[in-house]
């Protein structure tokens, strides 16, 4: 039994693709997974399956959520150890808080390169990207927004394959994995 998490890309953002978590939670119980535990809005779940490969387990939720929700959403999941990882190779001091930002942008498979950080509009003097296996962390100060190319990512080709959380979200997933 391995203890993994569904990252649903889009779901109830800006009114789009609501999606109720407790329902969404039945979803899960149905598709066989225990000890399934929701965490907040936008589309994260924890849960313990026997399957093996996270490939598999994404096409049985998305399927799952075309069944019971008439949406396409895509789905990533990753597993604890990932997660743990990912967690450990991220600065400490990489927060989302009123002083500075920083996003993990999950990526699908296609992207999962240390090459993609090359692929994303930055300002160097803004940015700092960091690739760790499955996921971009992306840090720079609040006050220097509209200096990043944070929202010149919005269209493109690793916008459109990945998945984004906070940083406070992803040590939040990491702990309740645990």
């Amino acid at each position: 039994m391995t203890k993994y998490v569904a990252l649903l890309r889009g779901i109830n953002v800006g009114g789009n693709n609501k999606i109720s978590m407790k329902k969404l939670k039945v979803t899960f119980e149905s598709l066989g997974f225990t000890d399934v535990i929701t965490y907040i809005n936008s589309g994260n779940i924890i849960f313990i399956d026997k399957t093996k490969g996270a490939e598999k387990l994404a096409l049985k939720i998305e399927r799952g959520i075309k069944k019971d929700f008439a949406l396409a959403i895509k789905v990533l999941v990753r597993d604890t150890k990932n997660i743990q990882e990912l967690c450990r190779k991220i600065p400490s001091q990489w927060t989302n808080d009123t002083e500075q930002r920083t996003d993990v942008l999950f990526l699908w498979d296609t992207l999962d390169t240390k090459s993609t950080i090359g692929l994303i509009t930055t300002n160097p003097d803004v940015d700092t990207l960091k690739y760790i296996s499955g996921a971009i962390v992306w840090n720079f100060e609040r006050k220097n927004y509209s200096k990043s190319g944070m929202h010149k990512i919005i269209g493109t080709e690793v916008y459109k394959n990945q998945t984004a959380r906070n940083v406070n979200t992803v040590r939040k997933l990491a702990g309740l994995m645990r």
